[in-house]
This record gives structure tokens, sequence and C-alpha cells, in this order.
């Protein structure tokens, strides 16, 4: 019986990620606090940035360097991982002593940017958005589940990876399930105008489209040092393991892991817990933005 493992929401996008037993849908349908903050460029509007490479956000597929900070979350409550303050840690550069201070968020946020900016070399802003945060699919805010045993199969493709936890540390899943085969979340999307359906305890997500990758997985999660190959290899070793039920026009190429979803608006406010099964529930028609469409605009369509 499939069962969630983890829950792991990332307060503070491209930081360290917090472990939570229970994490409450928040507006939009991301887990409530999940990348709730965001490090931009300054002067940047992160509604109209890009979090590709040098598209505006300081992410880890922008600048290396933030994979050196250190973050420890104080959380709003036991269900909502929005931080209320958080404690950073950077090595020394040429640029700015090594040290360690705590901020108080919201208030302290311009001191929080200050400090980092000295760190990375460039002045960069704090943005905030408490709502649906700041999620790389713009589309399906919902939790990103990946299995396992899929992270102790990838792991186990690179010598430099120490084990499956170092590569969810890489992937950033916000859901980890274990009791299935690796690749169970190819099993969580089909083609183009499709979603399926998934039942998480109580909840229901939608299972949009499979993850593209990015740079960040070939990174060291504390020291941003790259493995070479990473990609090349990934590629071979996905095509060469890629189970039968992986049929879908969305799965258009080999470095895709992971799986998006959409929460639908009337499952806002639910809570997912570690121990909850996971199932299955069929393939439903969605419009672009992966929301299921009514049987009847599906039929006319």
């Amino acid at each position: 019986m499939t069962r969630v493992a983890e829950l792991v929401a990332y307060p503070l996008k491209s930081c360290d990620g917090v472990a939570v037993d229970r994490a409450a849908i928040g507006p939009e349908g991301a887990l409530r606090g999940d990348r709730s903050y965001a490090l931009v460029e300054a002067g940047v509007d992160p509604e109209t940035a890009s979090v590709g490479g040098g598209g505006g956000y300081v992410n880890g597929k922008s600048e290396p360097a933030i994979h050196g900070l250190r973050a420890e979350y104080d959380l709003a409550g036991p269900t909502d991982a929005t931080p209320t303050a958080v404690t950073l840690s950077r090595p020394a550069t040429e640029r700015a002593p090594a040290g360690e201070r705590t901020f108080a968020l919201p208030d302290g946020g311009d001191d929080l940017a200050g400090w980092v900016g000295e760190y990375l070399g460039y002045e960069v802003d704090l943005v905030r958005d408490p709502a649906g945060g700041f999620p790389d699919d713009r589309a399906a805010h919902g939790p990103t589940v990946v299995s396992r045993a899929t992270l102790e199969t990838v792991a186990s493709w690179f010598d430099a990876v120490a084990d499956a936890t170092e590569m969810r540390r890489r992937l950033r899943p916000n859901v980890v399930v274990d009791d299935c085969p690796a690749f169970f979340e190819d099993r969580l999307f089909a083609d183009h105008g499709e979603g399926v359906r998934v039942a998480v305890g109580d909840t229901e997500l939608i299972g949009v489209n499979p993850c593209q990758r990015c740079v960040v997985p070939s990174r060291d999660p504390d020291t941003g040092a790259a493995i070479d190959g990473f990609r090349e290899r990934f590629v071979r070793k996905r095509r060469e393991t890629l189970p039968e039920w992986t049929v879908s026009d969305r799965f258009d190429h080999d470095f895709r892991l992971m799986v998006n979803t959409v929460v639908e608006e009337q499952s806002w406010g639910d809570v997912l817990a570690v121990g909850d099964e996971v199932t299955r529930d069929g393939v439903v028609a969605v419009d672009e933005n992966g929301t299921p469409v009514a049987e009847a605009e599906s039929a006319a369509e």
C-alpha cells in the first residue's frame, strides 16, 4: 500500500527544505508556506521574471553560491510552513566573512536581503507571496511527488551522490511516497489535455506533467559543486530504466523526473500527513492549466 513517507516544504525558495509531519494545502494549491519567500536580483519583479537561469531569480539555476547558504526556520504552525523567522549561515568568501544570523519575517526581510547580498557580491531583494508562493511551474502550483524507490535508483546512478536523502535534496520534491516501485510517479500523469486523479488521504491532487529538470540536481546541495556529465548519464540511465507505464506525449524527453500537480479549490485547506495512503483514481480531462473541466465541456470539445 503506497503511503506518504516524507513531506518537505521549502519556505525560502532555493534554500534548505524542512520536513514536516502534516501540511495544509494553501491558496492556489501549494503546501501552505512552501516557497512563500524568494530572492531576486534588486529591482526585479518576481511576477514577470523567469525562474530559468539568468531570469532574475537568485536560485540554483543562476547562482551556484546559493547552495552555500544553510537555512533553518521557525514556522507559523504545525501545518503551516510559512516562516516567521529564518536562521541563515554562510561560508567565508572574499566578499564576506562566515557568519550566522536570525531574521524575523516579514519585518527583517530587508536586513536578510542585505546580508545575503553581501555574501553574493550584488544587491538582492527578498520577495514574498503568502498565497501561492513562487513555484517553478506557474500553472501547476500543487505539491510535487516522487517515490523513495526512485530517489534510491537515481542516486545509484552517480558515485558522487551518497544516498536517497541527498538525491531528494537535489530534486527538491514536496511529497515522497513509499511502498511502491521506482518511477511510480510516472503513473501519475497522462497525455496533454488529461490529468490523473491522485488521492492522498482525503485530499485529491491532479497529476499533470513530469517535471523538466535543470542544472540544480547536478550540484552538491551543500557546496554547489557539479557532477561532470550529469545530464548525459541521467538521460541514458533514464532511458534504460524507463518503465512500460511511462507512455505519455508529455514525456517528450528523458530529462524529466517527478510529477507536478494541481489542487482544485475545494481542497484548499485540506491537510496532508505522513502515513496517508496514496492511490491513483483515474484520468480526467483538464484545461491548459491542469484544472479538470466539466464532462459537458469536455464532450463539447
